[in-house]
């Protein structure tokens, strides 16, 4: 098997499978599983055991249990086995307790984390398999496309147009193309182009690659154990260990207060420091950890009713508190079945040859699975048995556009469709309805003008273009020029049923939703009336670029709309928003999320996003509806407001009892200390004078 030194980016493909004892087609199922028990599951953190005598054992951990056992022991060295056997019982009693919440607790988030778990495409024996990312085994060959999550440090096999998005790895704002090939050893980390790393997902394109070192072996994995990397801390985690610190403090200066005066008025210092010591153990809310973890797990059961699973349990707090919740548009404030409304030609008319060229497009394009091509493939069948598929260059957000390259009788033809200003910029001349070509200039006017008109009615329009490629029968981007505009494509997506209202019912909970979208800021402004935003403020990504961060901070909480924004601009306004003052909840489901769900507060997704999207969420909706977030968050609050109860309510009670044991002690220290043996003298009226000769000689 392959050393874990071996520049793996610089052996011939053959040699590595080789060394990596696997062929093109995959492990084959027996080898998989033994591999998996050699070298463990494929994760950055070794998995927490759940077994019943672990689970037991950690029950019994907490500081606060350590500090009622040192209690216990104290008690039966000062001879004292009552006051110990009555801790120990309540120590003992608190375990179980805790042990039998937390077990049927941790049982069920794991079932409903299980809902949500990423899965890796895999060939095993040949055939293609989906699995879970944690039994990625070195030698298994992995297939990606757009969206995917890359499982492991791979060798690329073969690729087609591949973009790899490696920020959270080298820091590189822009996807990185990828390809096969061998590069020399001292290539550096961020020029390794024939490489896959753990950590990072795929932007566009489709590719084959073999799994080379996985979980704690990877680069990402190396880098977490130098770094002990760990995931943000939530607000609530945040307030909790500033609580324990403020108890921590008013405990000791307390304890050492009540010490010293007992000491300064003489009381036996052992008996002060014992006296202190209780007072300590009984200002700590001893069942805190637990009362914590079991509310938390079960508010995420509760939420789990309402469809929203949460997968990191601190986040229910923030969710709870979150103040902001910036949203995408497609789907969420709208029924998210795009539907194309029809195919125009430059002159506005329906066009068949239109539709024909999109339709193409759309059927052969297999790079990045999107809702568009769907609409265009389900509003009409079309006869295109007698194209075959040459190539393709999958959409990506920096080009914004699509091209197939297709091939009939002998001659290939590129077929390109994407947004309309991208479209405009490669195109030189323009298709008319009578067949004839001018001068791209000469209808670019009437063009943008259609584009305004339309996009304020709410249409979304896509521009479609194709070039004659002759015998060439292969493209890549640079071949997307002195193309020939053919016309429009108008797609549709209305905004759902009752959205207003569900609008009104964040805002009650005192929740403002941004829009943040793709889509020009017509359409956005079209779609703001239509749920009831009438007088919503739009700032475009191209004034976005020419803000300062310290002008933003201002801006993004004025706006409500950020319209033809870029994928590296969301996490900009969502920073500038927490700066802002704002606990901020960011919603997103697709490839360019990923950044801007790291840098909210709590990251939303849904069950049907790309893998990305949910491996960076903290939180997933099994419905992308907004209704079902305003019901999460009802139940975020119940479930903050209920832990914050106990920790009121058990520290108040605490600090009452703690006064007034000092108070009691105080006074005592104030009493003359009390006579070794009775008197009887003394004990007469002191009315009565008392005789010392006669009490010494009658004594």
């Amino acid at each position: 098997m392959i050393r874990q030194s071996t520049a793996f980016w610089s052996v011939p493909r053959g040699d590595l499978l080789i060394q990596l004892e696997t062929q093109e087609n995959g492990l084959s199922l027996p080898e998989a599983r033994r591999r998996l028990v050699a070298y463990g599951a494929n994760l950055l953190k070794p998995p927490k055991r759940s077994d019943t005598f672990a689970l037991l054992i950690a029950q019994f951990k907490s500081p606060i249990i350590l500090t009622l056992l040192f209690a216990a022991g104290l008690s039966f060295f000062l001879h004292d086995p009552t006051d110990a056997v009555i801790i120990l019982i309540i120590v003992l009693i608190s375990g179980l307790l805790g042990f039998w919440q937390e077990r049927g607790a941790a049982d069920a988030v794991e079932k409903l984390l299980a809902i949500v778990r990423i899965k890796a495409s895999v060939l095993r024996g040949g055939s293609r398999q989906d699995i879970s990312l944690e039994e990625i085994v070195p030698g298994d060959v992995v297939i990606l496309n757009a969206g995917d999550a890359i499982p492991a440090d791979c060798l690329i096999l073969e690729s087609k147009d591949l973009f790899v998005d490696e920020a959270t790895l080298t820091g590189e704002t822009y996807p990185v193309e990828k390809e096969a090939g061998l590069l020399s050893v001292e290539t550096p980390l961020g020029a390794r182009t024939n490489c896959l790393f753990m950590g990072t997902h795929v932007i566009s394109g489709t590719a084959r690659a073999v799994a080379v070192f996985t979980g704690r072996q990877a680069e990402f994995g190396k880098i977490s154990e130098r770094l002990k990397l760990r995931s943000q801390e939530t607000e609530f985690e945040s307030g909790i260990r500033q609580f324990g610190y403020f108890l921590l403090e008013v405990t000791l200066a307390l304890v050492f207060a009540i010490f010293a005066i007992n000491v300064f008025f003489q009381r036996p210092p052992l008996e002060a420091f014992l006296f202190s010591l209780a007072l300590a153990v009984g200002l700590t809310p001893q069942l805190l950890p637990a009362i914590i973890g079991i509310n938390l797990a079960h508010g995420a059961q509760k939420m789990a009713r309402q469809k929203v699973i949460v997968k990191r349990l601190a986040a229910i707090e923030n969710f709870g508190s979150m103040d902001v919740l910036c949203s995408d548009k497609t789907g969420t404030l709208t029924q998210g079945n795009v539907r194309l409304h029809s195919a125009l030609d430059v002159e506005s008319n329906p066009s068949d040859r239109v539709f024909l060229h999109a339709y193409l497009n759309a059927y052969f394009e297999k790079g990045f699975a999107n809702p568009i091509d769907e609409a265009i493939r389900s509003y009409k069948q079309q006869d295109v048995s007698e194209y075959q598929k040459a190539d393709e260059v999958p959409y990506d957000f920096i080009r914004k556009r699509l091209s197939i390259l297709v091939e009939k009788d002998g001659k290939y033809l590129m077929v390109t469709k994407g947004t309309l200003p991208n479209m405009l910029a490669v195109c030189s001349v323009a298709e008319t309805p009578a067949g004839e070509k001018v001068d791209i200039a000469v209808v670019t006017e009437q063009i943008r003008q259609k584009f305004e008109t339309l996009s304020s009615q709410g249409y979304r329009m896509l521009g479609v273009a194709y070039r004659d490629m002759g015998t060439e029968s292969a493209i890549g981007k640079d071949n997307e020029r002195d193309m020939t505009f053919l016309g429009f494509l108008l797609f549709f997506d209305p905004p759902k049923e009752g959205i207003a209202e569900t609008i009104g019912l964040l805002k009650g909970l005192g929740v403002s939703l941004k829009i943040i979208t793709g889509d020009n800021r017509f359409v956005a402004a079209k779609t703001s009336q239509d749920i009831g935003m009438t007088e919503a403020r739009i700032l475009t990504g191209g004034e976005l670029r020419d803000i300062s961060d310290g002008a933003l901070l201002r801006k993004v909480t004025e706006t409500d709309i950020f319209a033809e924004v870029e994928p590296n601009q969301k996490e900009r306004i969502i920073l500038a928003l927490r700066k802002a003052g704002h606990v901020v909840g960011y919603m997103g489901d697709g490839i360019n999320d990923a950044s801007a769900l790291h840098a909210s507060d709590v990251g939303i997704s849904v069950d049907t996003a790309v893998d990305v999207a949910k491996e960076s969420a903290d939180i997933v909706l099994l419905e992308k509806d907004l209704a079902v977030l305003v019901q999460g968050v009802n139940e975020g609050r119940k479930t903050f407001a209920n832990t914050m109860k106990y920790v009121f309510m058990a520290t108040s009670a605490n600090f009452g009892n703690m006064f007034s044991m000092a108070g009691a002690s105080l006074f005592l220290s104030f009493l003359p200390p009390p006579v070794a043996q009775a008197d009887p003298v003394d004990q007469s009226d002191d009315r009565f004078p008392r005789d010392d000769h006669c009490h010494r000689s009658c004594g």
